[in-house]
């Protein structure tokens, strides 16, 4: 199976929000849905559409075989926190080449709203 075969990205037609407590960290109409076998879709949301002052870089860093190397960042807001609850591939790897420039969030680490079909 290759990358392309194993991974899917589309846009995701609906709103995305991304709520941590009571703070809206991102909300865009521009989402990405990455669709990778064996695992929940994933929402990558355009860095400008991101709360960027809620988030801290953190020194964690994974690599992916299949994304390229993800970067970490912790959330903080409402007086709370979660460590590495963010990630973005920076120069992801050809097959997941779109989500270059968004980030993404743990879903135990925050809420993710998408909007119902009208």
């Amino acid at each position: 199976m290759s990358d392309t075969d194993r991974i899917r990205i589309e846009r995701e037609p609906r709103a995305v929000q991304v709520l941590f407590h009571d703070a809206v960290i991102a909300s865009t109409n521009d989402a990405l849905k990455l669709v990778e076998s064996g695992r929940e879709p994933v929402y990558y949301i355009p860095r400008e559409h991101v709360e960027m002052a809620f988030l801290h870089e953190t020194d964690r860093s994974t690599t992916c075989p299949y994304k390229g190397e993800a970067r970490y960042w912790s959330i903080s807001a409402e007086g709370y926190g979660a460590e590495n609850a963010v990630w973005s591939y920076e120069q992801p790897k050809d097959a997941a080449r779109a989500i270059a420039g968004h980030l993404a969030f743990y879903p135990d680490k925050v809420r993710i709203a998408v909007a119902e079909d009208r």
